[in-house]
């Protein structure tokens, strides 16, 4: 896969994150998702083991990987990374719902809704917001997210750090 010209991403910062789920709602409400479907999630991830155990939020979403594991396991094409941006996008027209996606993604970020194709966040790339950023970015209390410019590198190192917060890997 050629390397894209750009990079972006939602970055999260977890000093901030409040839990209010806010962005949960707004990406919801803004994409009207249907019930059971989740772009983005905030997860309570704790460590440790009592009398010390600590607790750190993420908010999570597409990571647009450096290399999309979902795209190089889809037997139809059907997720490809844009050169112009980096943002990994689905092609519902291609997508065939068998969710080798879902299963190649280490984040558990594709979701299958009502017509049984893929779906997931795109950084509201194709959605009318002028200047604005994302809904989940615009209503979070704590300004805990922040849509930004990244490098491969800084992304790639990004997606390193989800994992082991994860545990993925």
């Amino acid at each position: 896969m050629p390397a894209s010209e750009k990079e972006y991403l939602i970055d999260f910062d977890s000093e901030k994150c409040t839990q209010c789920h806010g962005c949960e709602i707004a990406c919801k409400a803004w994409r009207e998702l249907s019930y059971g479907i989740q772009y983005r999630r905030v997860l309570n991830l704790w460590q440790g083991e009592y009398p010390r155990v600590k607790n750190a939020s993420l908010s999570l979403a597409c990571l647009h990987c450096v290399e999309p594991a979902c795209a190089a396991a889809c037997p139809e094409d059907a997720i490809s990374k844009r050169k112009k941006d980096g943002l990994v996008v689905v092609d519902e027209t291609l997508c065939n719902g068998c969710g080798i996606c879902a299963d190649s993604c280490a984040f558990e970020v594709p979701q299958f809704g009502e017509n049984g194709f893929m779906q997931k966040c795109d950084l509201c790339c194709d959605q009318q917001l002028g200047n604005a950023d994302p809904p989940c970015v615009d209503t979070c209390p704590g300004k805990a997210l922040s849509y930004i410019e990244v490098s491969q590198a800084d992304k790639k190192a990004r997606e390193e750090k989800i994992t082991r917060l994860l545990g993925a890997g």
